[in-house]
């Protein structure tokens, strides 16, 4: 009997590191900025022959008291990264590059694919690729720089045989 009972605490010791192990990796793609908190940078692999790529995030939340705008972006794989705003006019879906992206005080704003706000990857310098990783510098109006680690991965929606972007 002592021995199952030794077996069974190391099996309980075993499986609870095992959880917290777990939990920290699954929030280990969180960064923050100030009072921002990012979650989950992610872009989607490019299309053959395109030049642009889009980067998001599962949301970007303002815990503070007062409001923050996201400025802009730069990373290595492109040109240049453009804010964007979607919207529809006269039952087409039009995308238009914005100044800011606004994140007001104690709200959470998604950014993720098929919505209508991202972050546009102008003239890739090369093919964005399932299971990579890139740095993208978000430059904030009020909590400043923040680098932030992006994986490219295939969304969920794209299992549809649907694109969205």
């Amino acid at each position: 009997m002592p021995t199952y009972t030794v077996t069974r605490r190391a099996a309980t010791f075993a499986a609870s590191v095992l959880l917290v192990l777990l939990t920290t990796a699954a929030h280990a793609h969180d960064f923050r900025a100030g009072d921002l908190v990012i979650d989950h940078p992610y872009a989607t692999p490019s299309l053959p022959g395109i030049k642009n790529g889009a980067a998001y995030f599962r949301g970007i939340r303002n815990a503070g008291g007062t409001s923050d705008r996201l400025l802009g972006a730069r990373t290595d794989v492109a040109t240049r990264v453009e804010l964007h705003s979607m919207r529809t006019e006269n039952d087409v879906m039009r995308m238009r590059e914005v100044p800011a992206i606004e994140l007001p005080a104690g709200k959470s704003i998604q950014l993720r694919h098929g919505q209508k706000q991202h972050l546009m990857l102008v003239d890739l310098k090369k093919p964005l690729v399932v299971g990579e990783r890139f740095d993208l510098t978000l430059v904030f109006e009020k909590a400043g720089e923040k680098t932030v680690k992006v994986w490219v991965q295939q969304p969920r929606e794209a299992n549809n045989g649907h694109h969205q972007h």
